[in-house]
């Protein structure tokens, strides 16, 4: 670890360009940069997570914790470094930005930003009303926030919010913790002969960003009309897909409907934790199927799979701004 005070942000990419010349490692190996914009209390788990999705995309990790306290405090940024090691194979600068230079987090780290590869921004708290406009924003071609981390604010407001700001290379890990279901629901069709689904139901908890997510998903794939029955739970429950010959159902059949998985911690690295669930369809008899629940590195992990836009989940926002009660 390499402590600087009171310093610059050319003077910390200078320190890991140096302690890179001293364990003799390139830093040619780091595929993008991870802007991580955090308070205090996610900042921990928000770099714990990223170094473990480090392990899949090798990356400087940089994160950002303005610390303001009013402008009477002297402008000051101090600065925690961590290159390979135990920390994994990336390279990690913790940002503390004191007084007035809390403002200015854009310009602090540009001299942080790998030259040619691509910038990822995080917001695992708070984050603006519109990403893209944001001065970190504003560097990245992707742009992560989670709505359930937004505090005192209904996370449909917030889905709302993201819906109507919605610029190519957003993404939130509301859709992102929607995958299961849908490889799911999508290989449900997939198995029967032109299957014509008329109408969808989903049982899922109230004011569920997943559930509203997934109803206009199925809305605009399907072309059929989409109910959501809100239900005593903080998780989807189950989807039927009505079709001529039968429904297809999957339900999810743990008992704990109080337990939050929507937002899981990240120090709950996963993967042996999963939802059981039932999938039944005409023809066939109900089987067991397990959906995981996934930690915020395993999320993390598949959104930096892809660095290109996320055509899809923009068509879903734009659905879901048609019909935003449903």
């Amino acid at each position: 670890m390499i402590r600087l005070e009171d310093t610059s942000g050319t003077a910390v990419a200078a320190a890991i360009a140096a302690e890179r010349h001293r364990q003799g490692s390139p830093t040619t190996g780091m595929v993008l940069t991870l802007l991580i914009l955090a308070s205090e209390e996610h900042q921990e788990e928000a770099t714990s997570a990223a170094v473990h999705a480090a392990r899949q995309h090798p990356m400087r990790i940089i994160t950002v914790i303005p610390r303001q306290s009013g402008h009477e405090e002297r402008p000051k940024l101090d600065a925690l470094v961590f290159v390979g090691g135990d920390e994994g194979p990336g390279e990690i600068a913790i940002l503390r930005l004191r007084g007035s230079l809390a403002e200015h987090a854009g310009s602090v780290v540009i001299p942080l930003l790998l030259p040619d590869t691509p910038i990822v921004a995080f917001w695992p708290g708070d984050a603006p009303a519109d990403p893209s406009r944001d001065p970190i924003g504003r560097h990245a071609s992707r742009r992560i926030t989670d709505i359930a981390s937004g505090h005192g604010r209904p996370p449909l407001e917030l889905l709302l919010e993201r819906a109507e700001t919605y610029s190519p290379g957003d993404t939130d890990l509301a859709w992102t913790r929607l995958t299961a279901w849908r490889t799911v629901l999508a290989g449900s069709l997939d198995a029967l002969p032109q299957p014509e689904v008329t109408s969808v139901s989903i049982e899922a908890g109230p004011d569920l960003p997943t559930g509203r997510l997934l109803a206009a998903w199925l809305g605009l794939r399907l072309q059929c009309r989409v109910s959501i029955d809100e239900v005593d739970s903080r998780h989807i429950e189950s989807v039927v897909l009505a079709t001529a010959d039968g429904p297809i159902e999957v339900r999810r059949t743990d008992a704990d409907r109080g337990a939050d998985s929507q937002r899981d911690s990240p120090a709950n690295r996963l993967p042996d934790r999963w939802q059981n669930a039932t999938f039944a369809r005409p023809g066939s008899p109900t089987t067991g199927i397990m959906l995981p629940i996934r930690g915020l590195d395993e999320l993390l992990a598949e959104e930096l799979r892809h660095l290109g836009p996320d055509d899809e989940y923009g068509d879903v926002l734009a659905a879901f701004l048609q019909s935003p009660s449903m």
